[in-house]
């Protein structure tokens, strides 16, 4: 009996995992639009307890939700498109001064390298840019020719509100109905270790929510009075890369110090850009994430970044959407598990 529930279990997995792969092409929408309705469905249920329909207090929830995020928007972006704009009128300055410093670096190189030496590095460098041009040419076809990626944003933009409207709407219905089907012998653990993860994911998301707003207005504050320019630009990209621990920051390090060679070149305002940096990086591991996302999510960095680039090499874009998620459960079971077997007598045999 034991071997074919886990036979059972195993081939459900497998199923799903391959159902998953077959399907990412199209899950966009439905993702976002169960990720939307989970972290919504605590203020619709509130609405509920004070005997508002469920149907009016979804829709005045995602209402307020998605109005909220179109404000957003509405003010970003116009900062964002002035800055952008900017970026691409001085682009040609900024390839030819990158020019030049390249220009300067190989005659260099000239004086202080041999012959043979001075051969190989031009052959690497030559064989380093064909690969990237190459890579840049591949990708840019890829946008540019692929209708699924565009119907993915179409879809997005309408499927997705309709699809958090009706999972909304029967979340309830939803969560009673797979209550039903647990195991009636192993129900109560389940629920207990699905209230575990629900803590875990909640807990990390809405903390790191908060600590990449602090960090985009922080870096976008301090990088523009440092005098820097595309200042909002780079902390907005901070900010939303901050979800994935230390890659925004460094992300966001390396653009300023490239932008900041270009503007300043290598005097006093670079190390002020370091400085904020370094201001930014203690105050984020010191403060903030343990404040606001703290230890009680069990969710380590390595453990997250790990699951980012496995989900995201094997399932793409929903991969990565998924990764946060699928880490929250695989990081509760592993502790389950590490647990019963601490308390079995595969441990201790004297148990």
């Amino acid at each position: 009996m034991v071997r074919r529930a886990w036979l059972f279990w195993i081939g459900a997995l497998a199923l799903f995992v391959a159902a998953l792969w077959l399907l990412s092409g199209i899950l966009l929408p439905f993702v976002a639009g169960c990720g939307i309705a989970y972290f919504l469905a605590p203020a619709v249920n509130r609405l509920e307890r004070l005997r508002l329909p469920r149907g009016l207090a979804t829709g005045a929830v995602l209402l307020v939700f998605f109005v909220a995020l179109g404000t957003i928007l509405l003010l970003l972006l116009p900062v964002v498109e002035l800055e952008a704009a900017e970026l691409a009128r001085r682009a040609p300055d900024v390839v030819e001064l990158g020019r030049q410093q390249l220009q300067a670096l190989l005659e260099l190189a000239q004086q202080r390298l041999s012959p043979e030496d001075l051969t190989k590095l031009k052959d690497m460098a030559g064989g380093m840019s064909a690969a990237a041009i190459g890579w840049a040419a591949q990708l840019t076809q890829r946008l540019l020719t692929s209708g699924l990626a565009l119907a993915n944003l179409l879809s997005l933009v309408i499927v997705t509100p309709v699809v958090a409207f009706f999972l909304l709407r029967d979340w309830s219905l939803i969560v009673t109905e797979i209550d039903h089907w647990l195991p009636r012998r192993h129900a109560e653990t389940i629920r207990d270790e699905a209230r575990l993860i629900d803590a875990t994911l909640a807990g990390f998301v809405h903390g790191q929510f908060l600590v990449g707003i602090a960090l985009a207005v922080y870096y976008g504050t301090a990088l523009t009075l440092a005098g820097l320019n595309f200042a909002v630009v780079l902390g907005i990209i901070i900010g939303v890369l901050s979800f994935v621990p230390l890659v925004g920051i460094l992300t966001g390090l390396f653009l300023a110090l490239g932008l900041g060679l270009i503007e300043f070149g290598a005097t006093a305002k670079l190390l002020v850009v370091l400085a904020i940096f370094a201001a930014g990086i203690f105050v984020d591991s010191n403060l903030l994430s343990p404040r606001l996302v703290g230890q009680r999510v069990n969710l380590h960095p390595v453990w997250i970044i790990f699951a980012l680039f496995a989900f995201g090499s094997l399932f793409g874009f929903i991969g990565v959407l998924l990764a946060v998620p699928a880490a929250a459960v695989i990081g509760v079971l592993i502790r389950f598990a590490i647990g019963r077997y601490l308390e079995s007598p595969l441990y201790d045999p004297d148990r």
